[in-house]
């Protein structure tokens, strides 16, 4: 099963921006634990970095849409430019992993309920296999016109909803043994 790891936009925005990740603990420390691992056992790490032309957030050249430090000074092996939550949506990452022969992608990054949502339903519907690491995702509480929902209520119920029909959810630590 070759695979890639993917790090879905880890971008100052979530640390010293206006979408501060809060659940669950320790979600830094997994993705970078799961980037090193990846590195070591050669298994190709794709990072992904949105972008907004103009926006509030992650606007284009911002100290908020900047890779975080610790990612931007890990390797990789791509670095995927996005502009809408789907991370193969107009970029070349399906094209890079199919080239690759890679049919299993492991979901690591922000936010649980949208763009490593929204990415993992890409990969079902493109037949890729997806691993969404639970604790090497996070999200924040979220209030809009619909409602309000904690960041542990919004991160378990997308969890539930992906290992449904979509991915199978597990911690880096089961993860980590399948290098």
């Amino acid at each position: 099963m070759p695979r890639a790891l993917l790090v879905i936009d880890v971008q100052n925005e979530y640390f010293t921006g206006a979408l501060p990740i809060t659940h669950p603990a320790g979600h830094l420390e997994r993705i970078l634990e799961v980037m090193d691992a990846a590195q070591e056992s050669r298994t190709p790490v794709v990072v992904i970095q949105h972008e907004t032309a103009d926006g509030p957030i992650f606007r284009k050249g911002s100290p908020e849409w900047e890779l975080h430090p610790e990612v931007s000074g890990r390797p990789h092996d791509l670095l995927v430019h996005k502009t809408l939550p789907g991370s193969f949506t107009n970029t070349e990452l399906e094209a890079w992993l199919r080239g690759r022969g890679i049919d299993t992608v492991a979901i690591a990054g922000y936010m649980t309920h949208m763009c490593c949502d929204t990415t993992a339903r890409q990969a079902a519907h493109l037949g890729l296999k997806s691993e969404f690491l639970n604790d090497a995702t996070g999200t924040l509480d979220l209030s809009n016109a619909a409602g309000r929902v904690t960041a542990e209520e919004l991160h378990r119920s997308t969890l539930c909803a992906q290992q449904q029909f979509l991915s199978e959810v597990l911690p880096t630590s089961d993860w980590l043994k399948r290098l």
